[in-house]
């Protein structure tokens, strides 16, 4: 991978997440009420659905460092550890989700009138008394993500630098 678009990539990465994640939630929104509503309500509840998106953009970049093995020095040759951790893949599959439910408890109530027809209004009476809750529960499982999966890239760094190490003396001999 050329190394000067290597950063980009999660930057990419990233940036795509958090817009997939934005689509969801006005498309939930909008689809219920109205485009204009799904801005003014997306204006009311910025505290928290800026930050879950952010979050979730930065896991996102954070998990594309890790799967696509971005952590190793740019002039390595070498594979780096042979298996990943799953706990990453956890941590996102749990923050992308928990998020999603979150951005869908924000707007769930506005989708009652829809909802009883397909014998969701308990649903979504549920999500909507407890939406705040709901949207913290994401921004903190999106926090925990990016601390998993950040120190999982730290070791393996640590881990493929120690690796190099020996090749290098060994070069050197």
């Amino acid at each position: 991978m050329h190394s000067r678009f290597r950063n980009f990539i999660p930057v990419g990465v990233g940036i795509l997440g958090a817009i997939l994640l934005a689509a969801i939630y006005f498309g939930i929104v909008s689809w219920a009420e109205s485009p204009e509503h799904a801005l003014d309500l997306f204006w009311d509840d910025r505290w928290l659905v800026i930050p879950i998106l952010l979050g979730f953009g930065i896991q996102a970049a954070l998990y594309s460092v890790l799967k696509l093995r971005l952590y190793l020095p740019a002039s390595s040759n070498t594979p780096g550890p042979g298996a990943v951790s799953p706990a990453p893949a956890a941590s996102m599959g749990a923050g992308g989700t928990t998020s999603t439910v979150a951005m869908a408890a924000c707007c769930a109530h506005h989708a009652t009138d829809v909802l009883p027809i397909l014998g969701l209004s308990a649903a979504a009476t549920f999500l909507a008394e407890y939406r705040i809750a709901f949207m913290a529960a994401g921004l903190a499982s999106n926090i925990i993500g990016i601390i998993v999966i950040w120190v999982t890239i730290l070791r393996a760094r640590r881990m493929a630098l120690n690796m190099q190490s020996p090749m290098i003396l060994a070069e050197e001999r």
